[in-house]
């Protein structure tokens, strides 16, 4: 005969002190967990939406980003017409060759700033990059200063607004307009046109990378193979997909470092969690001994308690996901292959947050085994006679 749930739950509501300490030191080990791992995913969502399968980004060999590539104009003409690019709206190639360099804009917080990625491109390139549209303002106009600025670099640095002046190269960029990327890092770069930003910058003929759009799936990879096979040419080519994909890298140590803290944190909270149990038997002594004597086995006790350990851990893990909510949505950045900030939303999905119990639940099973244990092992008239 098993012992009734609702013993459990009267126990943990009569000693409800314990039961809220216990599971308050549960429900920030989990807390902590999951704002990694929703930091982490935010990031891996803004970089894998970023990428088009039919976009093929061309770098100098040996380069693993575009700040570090150099491009050189003569090669781009060499490129552009090579078969299998898609044809634009004007018949011309789907073909931008870019430049890219970072500015360090201050936040709202003030401090030294944080750099940002600016690119020089050509009309192509936006075309290409469908995901983006503009949100208030008008486009820049080719041969002048002037920039669109990504939404989430506005709302983080206000000097960056419509209006505003964003200083880099020879002088000042009047900012004309503001795009959305969506989940795309996109947004967290200032585009301005190719021409204007390379004379700036002094860049005329030696550039940074060349996107390139295919006209299908298949036709993308034999592209990215002629490029890499072209001696001529003396460059790299990769899905841009893959080349973001690569950049979740970055987040790796802060990955190890936010669950390295919370395996530090789960092996307190499931000796706490042990501590609660182990001075509830000891409490509760006479009463493990009265249900003996009302016919209760040992095992009954032992899964009692055992469970009781459990509830109690969930009711931290549920605790945990309440107090990682808020974060949900909030705007933050990390550095990039660019050297300049790719701003990201902590995304605290349900997959996340039932990791988050079933971590909770796992740390009440390892704290509560060996109190529930003890407890099943009393001895009838031994526990009565406790106090």
């Amino acid at each position: 005969m098993s012992i009734p749930l609702a013993y459990n739950l009267r126990n943990m509501v009569v000693r409800k002190t314990t039961t809220i300490m216990t599971a308050l030191g549960i429900a920030l080990t989990v807390a902590v967990l999951l704002s990694i791992l929703a930091m982490v995913n935010g990031l891996r969502a803004t970089l894998s939406t970023t990428g088009d399968p039919l976009h093929v980004l061309i770098l100098r060999k040996g380069s693993t980003s575009e700040i570090v590539s150099n491009f050189q104009r003569s090669t781009y003409q060499d490129l552009k017409f090579k078969t299998g690019i898609a044809r634009g709206k004007d018949g011309q190639p789907l073909a931008s060759l870019e430049v890219v360099t970072v500015v360090n804009l201050a936040a709202t917080e003030g401090g030294e700033g944080t750099n940002v990625t600016v690119r020089g491109l050509q009309p192509a390139g936006i075309e290409m990059r469908r995901g983006v549209h503009l949100t208030a303002g008008r486009w820049f106009q080719d041969g002048h200063r002037e920039v669109v600025v990504g939404k989430p670099v506005v709302d983080r640095y206000p000097e960056a607004g419509i209006g505003k002046k964003v200083r880099f190269g020879r002088g000042d960029w009047e900012v004309v307009g503001v795009i959305d990327a969506g989940n795309g890092a996109q947004g967290s770069e200032i585009w301005g046109d190719l021409n204007q930003i390379a004379a700036d910058l002094q860049r005329l003929d030696v550039l940074s990378s060349a996107l390139v759009e295919a006209t299908d799936p298949v036709t993308a990879h034999a592209l990215i193979n002629d490029i890499n096979n072209d001696q001529r040419l003396n460059m790299t080519a990769e899905s841009e997909q893959e080349y973001y994909e690569a950049q979740t890298t970055s987040a790796a140590p802060i990955e190890f470092i936010g669950i390295f803290v919370a395996v530090i944190m789960a092996v307190g909270s499931s000796f706490a969690a042990m501590n609660t149990m182990y001075a509830a038997v000891a409490r509760r002594a006479r009463e493990i001994g009265t249900l003996r004597v009302l016919g209760f086995s040992r095992f009954s006790i032992l899964s009692s308690f055992f469970v009781e350990s459990v509830l109690l851990s969930g009711l931290g893990g549920l605790l945990g996901c309440l107090l990682v909510l808020p974060l949900n949505g909030v705007t933050t950045g990390i550095g990039n292959a660019n050297f300049a900030e790719t701003a990201f939303n902590f995304h605290v999905s349900p997959g996340i947050m039932a990791g988050g119990i079933v971590f909770a639940i796992i740390l009440g099973s390892v704290g509560g085994l060996f109190p529930a244990r003890m407890a099943s092992r009393k001895e009838i008239l031994t526990a009565l006679r406790e106090t």
